[in-house]
């Protein structure tokens, strides 16, 4: 009993697995009940393929959470239209088996979207304008992050890249990095330089330069520049200094006023009214003006608005005043310029300037080089010249007034009121000028007009060529260098005929200072017999020469004998042979002339020749003469005392400038006989000039 209770339940228990087992046997099945598919396939697309055991049938349930994109097509499960992985990156569908018995299953499907790089980046402002001040500071931020920052429906990472529109304006804004499209500014701007730009921002899901499918999205910012109140005001007129006219230097300003003469009308200043501006002129803030300087007695008063300079009283001085006048920003103080105002006081010109004529005419022609002469009409070798008359002027010309040509380039007016050409004139015809004389003292001024004709040009001869002011300066110059030359080659010319007669003639100046007195060699030889002398030879040749003198009892002056005796023997000997050098040269010369000097003044009589003269001492004279000798009476006792005091003044003379000249003109000797009855009778011995000096002896 207890064998069979076993067996039954045994046999029940196998009939349960039986029937579960049969339960659990599924009538379809799938290749792959976890597939993946790329996003944006095409309707059809092939999910996963369906394995139907026979007696069964596959139904997509209806109620699965994604039934609407499958459809089973054969044993395919296919989908029936394109997914998106940003909206559906996941699918869940269920397939349903059964049999005729009533029999079914469910198999279980999900099906992985995968994404594809498919979508553009998106910027949350695509278009946007910003207004940056001038003064804004270099690296403040101008764009946030935030606002500038692309999406990627793909999820990809963003590359940014910022550029410009505007050539100049690439360096003053940029971004902070590849991905952080952040912008700020980098320079600082210059509303003088542009005042707006375009820039445009680049967003792209891939690197620049990769070579998979980019998607790039663009942002426009329009960047408009705010004038900003950044520099001081400027005085007019004013020169640019910088390329960019960021700074403008102004001129100082000149005026006149009349000596003890007060003016009731602003002043009228050169080059124009006192008169500043804002440069930032978007902003043109008002300015007022002041003298800060240079007017210490208050003779000048500066409107404060319209910059008009008047006068408070006279000027008493002839100084001039220099004025420092400022401008200055009514809402910033520290905005200002100051600028110079120079007012000479002069004398009142009653008189204005005026032209002798009031039209002037004048010719020229065509092809002529610049700088070239406006002719008088009718007169073609006459420059055509302007001159404006001043009736405060005694001769009406004004030293002060000058010249120019106010409404042509093509010709000028030279301070003397001559008109030249400034161009070279191409063409034929009829030039109408106004030519303007300004007193620079007064500022006064007189106009006139000139007429110039413009002829063709003519054949130009050596006869008739029309000489520039260059071509004059040229010939001006080549001939002074010629009469420089030429007088060079005359004084070494007239040096070599004429430079040793001249330092003869010198020499023999310094030999009769030297000498102490006249000569008279005969009476030498009749009172002196130890100083023997050689007279001159009848061909006019001189060779007489001190063979020696043995006189040791006559005193030498004090002075000289110690300069002879302080000198070396080789010197005074080489001394003496250059002199007689020097006079042997005398002496050549001397005997070219055609006529031969004789000395009138001799020891020996020439009886024989009827037309000798000479002249003797009275003491020496033949008795037996007769007729043919004139004796001239002595004098001497009526005029005594002044022939001695003319005589001892001459011999003081002689020996200052002998004791003066002594180291300059060589060592001389000079030997005075006490014992001598006559004053003028004085040996002299020249070891130097040892030859018969027959001037000396005529003027004795």
């Amino acid at each position: 009993m207890a064998v069979s209770h076993w067996v039954l339940t045994s046999v029940l228990f196998l009939l349960l697995f039986i029937i579960h087992v049969s339960a659990q046997q599924k009538g379809c099945s799938v290749d792959n009940n976890k597939p993946s598919v790329y996003e944006n396939n095409p309707p059809g697309y092939v999910v996963t393929t369906i394995h139907v055991e026979q007696g069964f049938t596959v139904t997509i349930d209806p109620t699965s959470p994604d039934a609407s994109f499958f459809t089973i097509l054969g044993s395919e499960l296919q989908l029936n239209r394109g997914v998106d992985y940003e909206e559906d990156p996941l699918l869940l569908v269920y397939l349903l088996c059964q049999n005729t018995a009533g029999q079914s299953d469910s198999l279980e499907i999900i099906v992985t979207i995968l994404n594809e790089n498919d979508n553009v980046p998106v910027f949350k402002y695509p278009n946007m304008t910003k207004v940056v001040p001038e003064d804004t500071k270099v690296n403040a931020i101008i764009v946030a992050r935030e606002d500038l920052s692309a999406t990627d429906a793909d999820l990809d990472v963003i590359f940014y890249e910022l550029t410009t529109t505007v050539p100049g304006t690439e360096d003053y804004f940029a971004i902070k990095g590849v991905n952080n499209p952040e912008m700020y500014l980098q320079k600082a701007l210059d509303y003088e330089k542009f005042k707006l730009t375009t820039l445009v921002l680049y967003a792209r899901d891939r690197p620049v330069g990769s070579t998979d499918v980019t998607h790039t999205a663009t942002a426009t910012i329009e960047i408009f520049i705010e004038q900003a109140d950044m520099k001081p005001p400027w005085f007019l007129p004013c020169t640019f200094i910088n390329t960019d006219n960021s700074v403008c230097i102004s001129s100082p300003y000149a005026g006149r006023v009349n000596m003890s003469e007060m003016s009731t009308e602003p002043l009228i200043l050169e080059p124009g009214p006192i008169y500043a501006i804002d440069p930032d002129y978007t902003l043109n803030e008002k300015i007022v003006y002041s003298i800060v300087g240079g007017d210490t007695d208050k003779v000048f008063s500066l409107d404060a608005d319209t910059g008009n300079l008047t006068m408070n009283k006279a000027a008493t001085s002839s100084d001039s005043y220099l004025l420092q006048v400022m401008a200055t920003q009514v809402n910033n103080i520290q905005k200002y310029s100051v600028v110079s105002v120079e007012i000479k006081v002069i004398n009142k010109s009653d008189h204005a300037p005026r032209f002798e004529s009031r039209i002037y005419n004048g010719t020229v022609s065509v092809g002529l080089p610049p700088r070239s002469f406006v002719f008088q009409a009718g007169n073609p070798s006459g420059p055509l010249v302007i001159t404006a008359m001043d009736d405060d002027f005694p001769d009406k010309i004004n030293p002060n007034i000058e010249y120019y040509i106010k409404n042509s380039t093509d010709f000028i007016a030279t301070k003397d009121g001559l008109i030249l050409t400034n161009v070279m004139l191409q063409s034929p015809g009829t030039a109408v000028i106004e030519a303007v004389g300004r007193d620079t003292v007064s500022l006064q001024k007189a106009s006139t007009v000139i007429v110039v004709e413009v002829t063709p040009a003519a054949a130009v001869t050596s006869s008739d060529k029309i000489h520039t002011a260059q071509d004059m300066a040229i010939l001006g110059g080549t001939l002074a260098a010629l009469l420089l030359i030429t007088l060079v080659l005359l004084g070494v010319m007239v040096y070599k005929q004429y430079g040793n007669p001249v330092k003869n003639l010198i020499r023999k100046k310094f030999s009769k200072k030297n000498s102490g007195g006249y000569q008279n060699q005969s009476y030498e030889q009749d009172e002196h017999p130890d100083v023997s002398t050689k007279e001159t030879s009848e061909n006019g040749s001189v060779q007489s020469r001190t063979d020696a003198v043995e006189q040791p009892e006559l005193p030498l002056p004090s002075s000289n004998a110690e300069e002879i005796d302080s000198l070396p023997k080789s010197s005074v000997a080489s001394t003496i042979a250059f002199d007689q050098e020097e006079e042997e040269e005398e002496v050549k010369e001397e005997t070219g002339h055609e006529k031969e000097v004789k000395s009138i003044l001799k020891t020996d009589r020439n009886v024989a020749d009827d037309g000798y003269k000479a002249v003797w001492f009275k003491t020496d004279v033949d008795p037996d003469a007769g007729e043919r000798v004139e004796v001239i009476e002595d004098n001497a006792a009526d005029s005594d005392e002044d022939s001695d005091q003319d005589l001892q003044k001459s011999e003081e003379e002689e020996e200052e400038d002998y004791d003066k000249d002594d180291h300059h003109r060589g060592l001389g000797v000079s030997f005075a006989s006490q014992s001598s009855p006559l004053p003028a009778a004085a040996v002299v011995v020249d070891m130097f000039h040892t030859d018969a000096v027959t001037e000396e002896d005529s003027d004795l």
